[in-house]
């Protein structure tokens, strides 16, 4: 079944709130090899002007992959997930994100294209803390592999 074109334009409802620990900054710092002391330090983050360790850039898949699991699981959708290979990822920050925020994602399908037999699927999840106030949008192209 090849992806849905009717998805493009797509929102989904916004996922539950993420709080994000302090160690799970620590770790996915760890995981990328982050070495700034912003990520590992709270004394060298509070130094800084922020109010926890602040997590490293591309921290925020950890929050998107929810809104992602729920356009792989749309019925309609067409997407084997099988087929399914991370084109690209791009972030767009408002703010960083540091421990104690509480972050909500709501997904949206920006674009849904057919090339040589495979779809390119483009998913932007806007991730706002607990005021409501933007933090980041994640931008995913996911390829989905067409019928071989």
């Amino acid at each position: 079944m090849p992806v849905n074109p009717d998805l493009q334009g797509r929102v989904f409802p916004p996922v539950a709130p993420y709080l994000v620990g302090r160690e799970k900054v620590r770790e996915f710092a760890r995981a990328v090899f982050a070495t700034s002391p912003l990520n590992h330090s709270v004394e060298a983050a509070v130094a800084a002007g922020f109010a926890d360790v602040v997590a490293p850039p591309t921290f925020a898949v950890v929050v998107q992959e929810a809104t992602l699991a729920q356009l792989l699981a749309e019925p309609d959708a067409g997407i084997d997930f099988s087929r399914v290979v991370h084109g690209e990822q791009r972030f767009s920050y408002s703010r960083p994100i540091v421990a104690g925020d509480e972050l909500t994602a709501t997904l949206s399908v920006t674009s849904v294209k057919s090339l040589g037999g495979h779809s390119m699927v483009t998913a932007e999840s806007a991730v706002v803390d607990a005021s409501g106030a933007h933090v980041v949008t994640a931008i995913s192209t996911l390829v989905v592999r067409g019928d071989e």
